[in-house]
């Protein structure tokens, strides 16, 4: 199973001033990065073969990594026009996508408890998708509404008609089986050569989905501490709401 972390992105939201503005993986809680959280929750969970999607000072991230000193050291892959949408840098990682195995893809701008991680790997290979129903209401979550087990939409926005019986919001973090993880790769080729790279990465995944060749999985972690880091008001969430409920951090109890 191979984990790839996508972490270009500039994190304009953060509202910092140019010459303060750094990875949002570098973000620390307790003085410890979301990176370097992540590899420990993902070495935890058996988890070794890593990519790390960066764009946005991969300097910073490389300096982490050697401060670190972690071993095994992760592949890194520089998308250089981090400034367009996720799905470009999706695409720089096709390789990582295709070369087979099972295939963790993760956003890298996330607080969160090692369940999260458990509960996406546990198991033979198969397509996995996280859905928390204690989500707040509004335009920013990315929901995911499932329709007698079968996921039927992946987006903020919703269409009025929609039928659904369970809604949440997505993690952000997916599982793929190969075959699943090399038909996304082709779905967001064609979104690049379309002129479509601006785009959230999140699309081509809804429309993988949508296209129902491939059965998924929806495992519900509502409850688990989690939180998505976009703006300030959300640093400050994750210090003072989702920190303290961390049940495990970097394999051994807080």
């Amino acid at each position: 199973m191979r984990a790839v972390i996508l972490a270009a992105g500039l994190g304009l939201r953060l509202q910092l001033p140019p010459e303060q503005q750094f990875p949002k993986c570098l973000l620390r809680f307790d003085g410890i990065t979301l990176l370097e959280r992540h590899l420990r929750a993902l070495r935890a969970a058996g988890v070794t073969d890593i990519v790390l999607a960066l764009g946005f000072e991969p300097q910073q991230v490389q300096a982490e990594l050697a401060r670190i000193d972690w071993q095994p050291l992760p592949e890194i892959v520089i998308n250089p026009r981090y400034d367009l949408g996720s799905v470009l840098t999706v695409h720089t990682v096709a390789d990582a996508l295709t070369r087979g195995g099972d295939v963790l893809l993760m956003d890298a701008d996330v607080l969160y408890d090692e369940a999260l991680i458990r509960t996406l790997v546990a198991g033979p290979s198969t397509n996995r998708l996280l859905l928390d129903r204690g989500f707040e209401a509004g335009d920013e979550p990315v929901k995911l509404c499932v329709r007698s087990g079968v996921p039927v939409e992946l987006r903020k926005q919703l269409a009025v008609d929609l039928s659904y019986d369970t809604i949440g919001e997505s993690i952000g973090f997916f599982r793929f089986r190969q075959e699943t993880a090399q038909r996304l790769a082709q779905i967001v080729a064609r979104y690049v050569d379309e002129g479509r790279s601006n785009m959230p990465h999140e699309e081509a995944v809804r429309d993988l989905l949508l296209e129902g060749q491939h059965a998924f999985e929806v495992a519900d972690v509502t409850g688990t501490p989690w939180i998505e880091i976009d703006f300030p008001n959300d640093v400050q969430r994750a210090a003072d709401q989702i920190l303290p409920r961390l049940t495990f951090a970097h394999g051994v109890l807080r």
